[in-house]
């Protein structure tokens, strides 16, 4: 039993043969993407003994990060006698040794205890550059009455992107959405004048359908569908050069797996997909981020996955960063909400941390010349 069977209670792949399977799975798909119009870079041709062919990172290394929120059992850990870092300080020191160079930000705390006060921002953005890290996002809360404040830690911070772990409304009402394009509009704007982006990350929700046709509700509502996907809706009213997004790829494809029925004006049932890669693909400039976080596929879960370390699982992360293109656009944040192992295994979130970091460094590409 390896490592992380032990810890996780599950037989896991190794990353050889996940590996493996990723690159088979990859030339299957290149006829569906390539009948879509999309561009397929070839993966699986082997390296020619000339060395017309080279082989490059899919995600090139000052693009990995990792969103704190993964380790945060161990930002907000008080000094114990464990041996695994804790607090900012040692967590990032730690993160950089494993060979991240970039940092997504899920709160400004740590345990009061380690200072005798709250740390500041000024405080964490050095223990950034002694590292030889950037900040590239947060996760925070993004209200016109408080977003200014919000744009100055960024800044603070060295951010070239602001951003929230939340929908922009939690309604499946198009109305509300409009309000909430509007609003985003505005925010996005004020964050390009500041030279960030405004971003928001999804859940599988926001890729479910709207209500937005046939019978009214006792409150004047819809209670059907065109098939319009929320998300993708809020994607056409909002500036493209004012509004961005994170796909969270691993909701993604829970989305794929829930959301995939919608009930139209006529009360018919129809059935509709959803293709994060094509989602994607299709606006690949409006997705300065990801998370990368990977899971198994479960049919006994509601979701249809169990997360697991990225490289572990079954979401084919070849597949969807070759396809997307733009390596040196895109940033990968490793997330896993699941990885802390509480009081038993206090050093577990990191241990996976580092797993995953080197599955993401062998995502690898051939390219000619």
């Amino acid at each position: 039993m390896d490592e992380v069977q032990r810890r996780t209670g599950q037989p896991q792949p190794s990353a050889a043969l996940t590996r493996r399977r990723i690159l088979a799975a990859s030339a299957g798909a290149a006829a569906v993407l390539g009948a879509a119009g999309l561009p397929v870079l070839q993966t699986n041709r082997p390296a020619k003994a000339d060395g017309t062919w080279q082989v490059n990172p899919l995600i090139p290394a000052q693009n990995r990060g990792i969103i704190l929120y993964s380790v945060r059992d161990r930002i907000s850990a008080a000094p114990d006698d464990s041996g695994v870092p804790y607090g900012f300080e040692r967590v990032l020191a730690r993160l950089a040794e494993l060979g991240y160079k970039e940092i997504e930000f899920a709160g400004y705390n740590q345990h009061t205890s380690i200072l005798g006060r709250q740390i500041t921002p000024a405080e964490i953005r050095k223990i950034l550059d002694d590292n030889g890290l950037v900040a590239n996002g947060t996760h925070t809360q993004i209200r016109a009455d408080t977003f200014q404040q919000q744009l100055d830690i960024a800044e603070e911070l060295g951010m070239k992107n602001i951003g929230t772990g939340s929908d922009p409304t939690n309604s499946a009402y198009q109305p509300d959405w409009d309000a909430a394009a509007d609003l985003w509009n505005e925010l996005g704007r004020q964050a390009r004048e500041r030279k960030m982006r405004l971003y928001t990350h999804n859940h599988d929700a926001a890729y479910n359908f709207l209500l937005d046709s046939g019978p009214l509700d006792a409150n004047g509502r819809p209670t059907r569908s065109s098939g319009v996907r929320k998300l993708e809706y809020f994607m056409a009213k909002t500036e493209a050069n004012h509004v961005y997004f994170e796909m969270d790829i691993y909701w993604g494809y829970v989305a794929r797996h829930k959301h995939h029925t919608y009930v139209n004006s006529a009360g018919r049932e129809r059935t509709k997909l959803f293709d994060p890669i094509l989602t994607v693909a299709r606006r690949t400039k409006r997705f300065p981020l990801f998370h990368a976080k990977d899971g198994n596929r479960n049919s006994a879960l509601t979701n249809g996955y169990e997360m697991t370390p990225l490289g572990e699982g079954d979401i084919n992360f070849q597949q969807f960063f070759q396809t997307i293109g733009e390596p040196d656009f895109h940033h990968a944040n490793w997330e896993m909400d699941t990885a802390p192992g509480g009081a038993a295994n206090p050093g577990q979130s990191l241990e996976f941390a580092g797993l995953s970091y080197q599955n993401m460094a062998d995502l690898t590409i051939y390219t000619n010349g």
